[in-house]
């Protein structure tokens, strides 16, 4: 019975080597195998029961793997553990005094210390009270167990396990003894989708393998930074920077400097500007001369000596007024010009001719006015027509139309140069020719300015 003292205390010295870290809730399943030694009670004293548990002379082991275990982590640091164990009793008070076949199965509720003082890494201490059944020989009877052990993990999966306590029965058929056990216990279950060596419980980053102080997710580039925080991922930075490079220490990093290797500010997105005009100096055409953006970083120009700068005149190279944005003064304005058309819609034929009806003499008088307010403008009169009649009619009618406004025009003081007339017949209506009103609106008569 020395060997089983004696490997014991090798547990423990074992024990105090290690530093790994298995987590119950990490690796909920769990099988053990291992001796287990029954020692009888010799003597309701509790001194002499310290003794017996103590000593050798009453212990019971069976010379092989007589005790395996399957348990479930549970929650909160409690677990379920079922047990079957196998013995020889051949010391009951005095050595080798019988011959007896031992046999339990128990169920018990551990409960892991480290939940209440922190995790001490390799070393997992525990309480655990359960019942089961208990058999010496032909006798047998439910027993209550309760007790104490520990696990001492090699690495996440594998360790060692001791646990010792009393199974005491109610009907007097068992006497109350000690069972104590060694023997290795495997746990598993636990996922690591990534391989990092972090649980998916607990990794941040399943899916990506990472490092344990980062909780399971990536640092790419190896700043210290990782990589979900990292601003740059891939290359190595500044913390301040948020993983990014300043390569010119102008405090932008280089993914948001538009000028990577000229210190600048962050106003200007880390480029420079030497004349402080707002261009930053790679833009500015005029870098040592303050000028607006609109222009490039350059003084305004006034090309053409009109008093309109190049940026409002619209004919920068040709003298102009400032009325007409710095162009020659316009042929006619466009208020003149809606008027035209207004008057336009007023002109209207007696049926199938191209008389006048009553009263368009007035608006044709004030196509006149307009006329002779813009000396400079020329015009084209355009006649059009519906589509009923054929359309060689139609086009003679429109073209006497148009010509008869044209002449009307000249006769009052117009410049026949300054005019010209076309009729388009029925082929381009503004309306439908299937209504009344629609046709209404496809017999007319259109003023254009034709020399804007």
């Amino acid at each position: 019975m020395k060997h089983l003292k004696l490997a014991v205390i090798a547990l423990f010295m074992f024990a105090t080597m290690g530093s790994i870290n298995a987590q119950d809730e990490n690796n909920p399943w769990a099988i053990g195998f291992g001796l287990n030694n029954v020692d009888i009670y010799g003597s309701s004293d509790f001194g002499t029961q310290v003794e017996d548990l103590l000593g050798n002379r009453d212990w019971n082991v069976l010379p092989s793997i007589s005790r395996i275990t399957g348990e479930k982590y549970l929650d909160k640091g409690f677990s379920l553990q079922l047990a079957g164990s196998l013995n020889k009793i051949e010391t009951l008070i005095e050595e080798n005094d019988s011959d007896l076949l031992y046999w339990a199965v128990d169920a018990i509720v551990k409960y892991d210390l480290n939940t209440l003082v922190g995790e001490t890494g390799w070393f997992d201490p525990y309480v655990y009270l359960g019942g089961g059944y208990t058999a010496i020989d032909s006798d047998g009877e439910a027993m209550l167990n309760g007790g104490v052990g520990f696990n001492a993990w090699f690495n996440d999966n594998l360790g060692l396990n001791f646990q010792t306590g009393t199974k005491y029965g109610f009907a007097d058929n068992i006497r109350t003894h000690y069972q104590t056990t060694l023997g290795l216990v495997i746990r598993f279950g636990g996922k690591d989708t990534d391989g990092d060596g972090v649980y998916d419980k607990d990794d941040a980053c399943p899916e990506v393998a990472g490092l344990k102080e980062f909780n399971g997710c990536p640092d790419a580039d190896g700043d210290g930074i990782k990589d979900s925080d990292d601003a740059c991922p891939n290359v190595a930075g500044l913390a301040a920077m948020n993983g990014c490079p300043d390569s010119d220490g102008d405090g932008v990093a280089d993914k948001d400097d538009m000028c990577p290797n000229a210190k600048g500010t962050k106003a200007n997105k880390g480029c420079p500007d030497a004349d402080g005009d707002g261009v930053v100096d790679k833009n500015d055409k005029c870098p040592n001369v303050a000028g607006p953006s609109s222009n490039g970083g350059c003084p305004f120009k006034d090309s053409d000596n009109d008093g309109v700068l190049d940026k409002d005149d619209k004919c920068p190279t040709v003298a102009g007024v400032a009325s007409n944005n710095g162009c020659p003064a316009a042929v006619i304005t466009k208020e003149a010009e809606n008027s035209l058309g207004e008057f336009a819609k007023a002109i209207l034929f007696n049926i199938g001719k191209s008389s006048f009806k009553p009263g368009v003499t007035n608006k044709l008088n004030e196509i006149v006015k307009v006329m002779k307010n813009y000396p400079n403008a020329n015009f084209v009169i355009e006649g059009h027509t519906d589509s009923t009649g054929s359309a060689s009619t139609n086009s003679r009618i429109s073209d006497r139309r148009a010509k008869a406004v044209r002449d009307y025009l000249v006769s009052n003081g117009i410049s026949v140069s300054r005019l010209s007339a076309v009729g388009y017949g029925e082929d381009q209506p503004i309306a439908s020719n299937k209504t009344r009103a629609g046709r209404a609106q496809n017999r007319r008569v259109v003023v254009k300015v034709s020399n804007k």
